[in-house]
């Protein structure tokens, strides 16, 4: 109740929130600290009965609110820490970090340019500049900035369904014939679960996941299926390649893909989430080589190149099919008699309606880095992961999952104990090996 808007609120309101910025540096200062832990971790009953989390009928002092924030970063894990090393996102960037509090003070939706001019913006620089490196002439197309990869990829499924079907939005999937996708069995799990989704929905979209080579589609496979799903009466619509898979960080072939789905006239998405960051470096972005010919691209920059969670963008190579496939024509947002370029209204591309500003971290970063920035950033991390494999490929008591340098930063090995290094190569050595890697975790 003392702090702003309350009556003479502000000595207090101040006072506050420089307390709130003490601790957080604070916390970021030992995140960079070596000496301290990644996490003090406890069991969640530990915590649960250590701390009360309970929420109550009545306020409590601004002096607890201050011990909560402290409590609560006391047991974060620290991801900007030099030995964390954990799931495809990491690191604490000091100019994103600065974004996402500017970000937090405006609060504000990006749904129309009357409520984030300048976020609504940022976004349409920045995602054409994103095209740009895709390799699409002048950054041409449309884009989104999304929750994360997985809704990214969805975006991409309900485009491709609707270029090939535009009626399906009105008439519904009972008026289209039996949809089929392709996908490699390496392929990040959210483009199952959105493919599930749809079916589970319409019960007319079916997918088939195609066998690969050291994590990598293999074409010839893809052209198998795509034309035995044909025989079978399914019609494929989209096929979804993957630059940098999410374990063994493989790229597919996207110009032969590309090539087949050309042919066959079927819509080409590549899940970039994870290797998209590369197109910033001229030493690696040739790893991408035939994304320029995809219809949609998924590229994440909350994971390479170290944007605060969350920043995820849909790239589509086509303009205006974005909203053709998901407006909505909500009236009492997007009224047609405003005084500016209608067009710079982007909520009704998106199927949310309330959206984040998740496009100033990415931008000012960008600004502060410049994309030579990136691309050290990347190459250095690259060099790293190399360094890595080239330490332990030939050491006692390691074995390489497959040979070769990995392609990303993903170097997977497995750790082989004593009692296991003479043993034979069969399924219970490796049931074993999985113990093992499940202790070391």
């Amino acid at each position: 109740p003392d702090l702003l808007p309350a009556c003479n609120g502000e000595i207090t309101t101040m006072s506050f929130l420089q307390d709130i910025v003490d601790i957080l540096l604070q916390y970021v200062v030992k995140s960079f600290d070596r000496s301290t832990k990644v996490i003090d971790f406890h069991y969640p009953n530990e915590l649960l009965q250590e701390y009360n989390w309970e929420l109550a009928d009545q306020p409590q002092t601004l002096e607890e609110i201050l011990l909560n924030c402290r409590t609560t970063l006391k047991y974060a894990i620290k991801t900007g820490h030099p030995r964390y090393f954990n799931q495809l996102s990491t690191g604490l960037d000091m100019v994103g970090l600065a974004a996402d509090w500017l970000t937090s003070a405006a609060n504000t939706n990006m749904f129309t340019y009357e409520i984030a001019p300048v976020f609504v913006l940022l976004e349409y620089v920045t995602l054409r500049k994103m095209r740009e490196m895709v390799g699409w002439p002048g950054g041409c197309g449309d884009g989104i900035f999304s929750p994360g990869g997985a809704i990214s990829n969805m975006y991409a499924m309900l485009i491709a369904r609707f270029k090939m079907f535009p009626e399906v939005k009105e008439k519904g999937m009972a008026a289209i014939p039996r949809l089929v996708a392709f996908t490699s069995e390496h392929v990040c799990v959210s483009v199952f679960s959105y493919l599930l989704l749809l079916l589970l929905i319409s019960r007319s979209i079916s997918d088939i996941t195609l066998s690969c080579s050291r994590g990598k589609m293999i074409p010839s496979d893809l052209e198998r299926r795509i034309l035995e799903a044909k025989q079978k009466g399914f019609v494929p619509f989209l096929v979804s390649a993957t630059a940098g898979t999410t374990v063994y960080g493989a790229f597919d072939p996207l110009i032969a893909i590309a090539d087949i789905c050309k042919k066959y006239k079927i819509w080409m998405h590549v899940d970039g989430a994870w290797g998209g960051g590369l197109l910033m470096s001229r030493k690696h972005k040739w790893k991408l080589n035939g994304i320029e010919r995809a219809n949609s691209v998924t590229w994440n920059p909350h994971k390479m190149m170290g944007v605060p969670l969350q920043c995820s963008a849909l790239l589509v190579r086509e303009e205006g099919l974005m909203q053709s496939c998901n407006q909505m024509h909500a009236s009492y947002l997007f009224q047609q008699d405003k005084h500016y370029d209608l067009s710079y209204d982007t909520g009704d591309k998106a199927l949310q309606c309330g959206r984040h500003v998740d496009v100033f971290k990415l931008w000012l970063m960008w600004r502060a880095k410049g994309t030579t920035g990136f691309e050290a950033q990347i190459d250095k991390c690259l060099e790293l992961a190399e360094y890595l494999y080239n330490k332990i490929k030939n050491r006692e008591g390691y074995e390489m999952v497959f040979d070769g340098k990995p392609q990303h930063t993903n170097v997977c090995f497995w750790y082989i104990p004593p009692s296991l290094r003479s043993m034979e190569d069969n399924e219970e050595r490796m049931s074993r090996l999985m113990k093992v890697s499940g202790v070391l975790q």
